[in-house]
């Protein structure tokens, strides 16, 4: 992996137990999926990333700065899995409420609410949307001011196989035209999808390179069963 925009090093979080414990991980550019169970950390990791999770040890750098600072407001678009978006409000009110915020042009909005195929649903209040249709404004949401960290909490829960194929070619997209962009998910099947893979179980990394080289390291067909034999072998 090259360009490492993000460097976490001996990250400990501790909530009743331990979440992470001195955890080191590098990501670089491209779409990197982190996968693994619910429950596993990988939210928790996503937070400290963004610089929202408050951590008893270690750093955090991401574009070269500390996780959290002003200087990287603008420039990580962080999407939870939780919808953060107003429901009282419509999509494009929405999109257009934070980009004055960003100080975006009125044409990224329009963009932004494209690429996430919510055109038909431009006028409608976020709050009568369905659950997919929240999480894909708050996905555009992200989008806003291209970024140049996408940090993506289980986007694709609750999408159906066509939106999701849809938004993993955005993500490509996105990451082809220079922004990186970190997926997390649950769902082993979409691992296939990612440039490189960060494996994670019980809030440790299990494995971290590109999907053919885990399948090939653990002498599996598909990346579920390597994760399985991974976790065998931790055992």
């Amino acid at each position: 992996m090259v360009n490492n925009l993000v460097e976490v090093r001996g990250l400990t979080v501790v909530r009743d137990r331990p979440v992470l414990d001195g955890l080191d991980v590098t990501i670089g550019s491209g779409v990197t999926g982190l996968l693994g169970p619910s429950g596993c950390g990988k939210s928790t990791l996503l937070r400290a990333i963004v610089g929202v999770q408050q951590v008893q040890g270690g750093t955090v750098t991401v574009l070269g700065q500390r996780a959290g600072s002003a200087g990287l407001r603008s420039r990580i678009g962080y999407v939870t899995q939780e919808p953060s978006v107003y429901d009282d409000l419509t999509v494009v009110e929405n999109l257009r409420f934070f980009a004055r915020v960003l100080g975006c042009a009125d044409a990224e909005v329009d963009a932004a609410i494209d690429a996430v195929d919510l055109g038909s649903h431009a006028d409608a209040r976020v709050g009568r949307l369905s659950g997919g249709q929240r999480s894909r404004a708050s996905l555009a949401v992200a989008l806003l001011g291209a970024p140049d960290l996408l940090v993506l909490d289980e986007p694709t829960v609750g999408l159906d196989p066509v939106l999701r194929r849809d938004l993993w070619m955005l993500f490509h997209r996105l990451a082809d035209e220079g922004a990186a962009v970190l997926v997390s998910s649950h769902v082993m099947d979409e691992a296939e999808r990612c440039d490189q893979l960060l494996l994670m179980r019980e809030g440790a990394i299990l494995a971290h390179d590109t999907p053919e080289a885990i399948k090939r390291q653990a002498g599996t067909a598909d990346v579920e069963s390597a994760f399985l034999a991974l976790v065998e072998d931790a055992s």
